[in-house]
C-alpha cells in the first residue's frame, strides 16, 4: 500500500476523514444531552454510545426510552434503524480486506460516515484509508463529545441552536455532490430518495432508510465487475 505522505489520493482521503469525523464528533453533544434527559445516566448513556455507536439507532432508543416504550420497543426501532450497517458491509468488506481481530473492529466502524467516505475515493488504499481514518475519527471523537453533552446535560439547552444538527448533513452533502456527476450515481440516488420518502407514511420509522439503502447497495453491487483482486490498490473503488 503506498506510503500516506507520497500518495495524493491517500492524503486527500484522511483530510476528508478528519473532517468528517470533526463534524459528525460535534453532534455528540447532542445525543448526550438528549440521553439524559430522557432519563438515562452518564454510564448509560456512554455505555449505550461505546457499544450500539449508531448515531440513527442511538437517537431512536432515547426517543423511544423518554417516550416510555418499553424494552421490546427500543431494541426493535434501533435494531430497525441499525440494520442498514449490515447492508454497508457488502460494499466495504471487499475493499477493506480485513481479517481476524481487523473484520471485527471494521465491523463496529462500519457506519454512515465510514461508509460514505471509503466508497467515494478512487483507488483501493485510499478507501482503506478513508475508512480507518474516518471510523476511529468519529468514534473518538463522538464517544467523547457524548460525554461531554451528557455530563452539561441542560446546561446546554437546545443543541440545534448552535447548528450542530445541520452538520452531519451537510458534511454527507459534501461528500455525495462530487459524485452526482456521473448519471448512473444521479439516477440510484433520486430513486433512493424517492423510494424513501414514498415508504415514510406508510411503514414505521427505519424501514424508508433502510429500503433506500438496500437499493442503492443492490445497484452498486450489481455494477462492479466480478474478480477485482483485493491487493489491487490502484483498482476504482466505485463503478458507477
Amino acid at each position: 500500500m503506498p506510503s500516506p505522505t507520497t500518495d495524493p489520493a491517500v492524503r486527500a482521503a484522511v483530510r476528508t476523514g478528519v473532517s468528517v469525523s470533526v463534524a459528525t464528533g460535534l453532534y455528540g453533544v447532542s445525543f448526550g444531552a438528549l440521553s439524559v434527559a430522557a432519563g438515562l445516566d452518564v454510564p448509560q448513556t456512554m455505555v449505550l454510545s461505546l457499544l450500539m455507536f449508531s448515531g440513527g439507532s442511538q437517537f431512536a432508543a432515547v426517543g423511544v426510552i423518554g417516550a416510555g416504550g418499553a424494552v421490546g420497543a427500543v431494541v426493535a426501532t434501533a435494531g430497525l434503524l441499525g440494520a442498514r450497517n449490515g447492508l454497508y458491509g457488502v460494499q466495504v468488506a471487499p475493499l477493506l480486506g480485513a481479517r481476524g481481530w481487523r473484520s471485527l473492529l471494521a465491523a463496529q466502524l462500519t457506519i454512515d460516515e465510514s461508509t460514505a467516505v471509503a466508497t467515494a475515493q478512487p483507488t483501493r488504499a485510499a478507501a482503506r484509508a478513508g475508512f480507518w481514518w474516518t471510523g476511529a475519527g468519529v468514534f473518538l471523537l463522538w464517544n467523547a463529545f457524548t460525554l461531554l453533552g451528557a455530563l452539561l446535560g441542560d446546561a446546554l439547552g437546545d443543541p440545534r441552536r448552535y447548528g450542530l444538527d445541520a452538520a452531519a448533513g451537510a458534511a454527507f452533502l459534501a461528500l455525495l455532490w462530487p459524485r452526482l456527476s456521473s448519471r448512473g450515481v444521479l439516477l440510484v440516488a433520486l430513486a433512493a430518495a424517492a423510494l424513501a420518502l414514498a415508504l415514510t407514511p406508510l411503514v414505521p420509522a427505519g424501514v424508508p432508510v433502510l429500503a433506500a439503502a438496500a437499493l442503492a447497495v443492490v445497484v452498486g453491487a450489481l455494477s462492479d465487475p466480478p474478480g477485482t483482486p483485493d491487493d489491487a490498490d490502484d483498482a476504482p473503488v466505485v463503478h458507477p
